[in-house]
């Protein structure tokens, strides 16, 4: 599984320092992006998990703000300026302001691991909606192919009895034609066979549902003598 990143866009070394230095205690630490307001611009947007903003000049400020926010990823924000806090929330509000206290690193980092967990929940969400999708069309392409089988096999059967009937008679064909009647009726074999298997398949698969559906009563069975 790839490891989650965090980008951190701020002027103040410092709060980088602070806050990677604080991640670190915890159990999963993520891999970091470390960029100044100016780098900004040529950083891919959707290259990271979460996007934590400290302090930037005020330009800078809207250019990042503006492109977290239509982002679907999570931000944070940073700041110890009341007026600045609050145009932020007023002007984005889905990015939440964090102010500098006491416990403010720890409600940084908590807060932007549990965004963390939840994009990966999501992610993993999408990824099994669509193995579920794709499981879907392979099992209808399969019903129809079962459906189907009788119907190719007596197409089948007609194609070799005809190509059969053919070679009965060496005489009536040239060389080339008896060699390609031959291919054919080869060809239709095989075609046979491959139809067999799915039958077999089939079968296969019906004896380990029903052997899967005995396991499952037997052992809600057991659990219920346990209780």
């Amino acid at each position: 599984m790839d490891q989650p990143t965090v980008v951190i866009v701020s002027d103040d070394a410092e709060f980088s320092r602070r806050v990677t230095a604080r991640w670190q205690m915890e159990r999963c630490v993520p891999t970091f992006t470390l960029l100044s307001g100016d780098l900004w611009p040529r950083f891919a947007g959707d290259a990271f998990d979460v996007a934590i903003v400290g302090p930037l000049r005020r330009d800078l400020l809207s250019v990042v703000l503006e492109t977290l926010d239509s982002s679907s990823q999570p931000a944070f924000f940073v700041s110890d300026d009341a007026a600045t806090a609050d145009t932020v929330r007023q002007r984005w509000p889905r990015i939440p302001v964090l102010r500098p206290h006491e416990s403010w690193l720890d409600a940084l980092v908590f807060a932007a691991a549990e965004a963390l967990h939840r994009s990966a929940a999501a992610a993993r969400a999408r990824r099994a909606e669509q193995a579920k999708m794709a499981l879907e069309r392979e099992a209808t392409l399969g019903r129809y192919v079962i459906e189907m089988r009788h119907t190719l096999n007596n197409a089948l059967t007609s194609v070799l009895g005809n190509s059969e009937l053919l070679l009965l008679e060496p005489g009536a064909l040239s060389a080339p034609a008896r060699a390609q009647i031959e291919t054919i009726r080869n060809m239709t074999l095989r075609m046979h066979e491959i139809l067999q298997r799915f039958s077999s398949l089939e079968k296969e698969m019906s004896v380990v549902a029903q052997q899967a559906a005995r396991d499952s009563g037997r052992s809600r069975a057991a659990v219920a003598a346990g209780d």
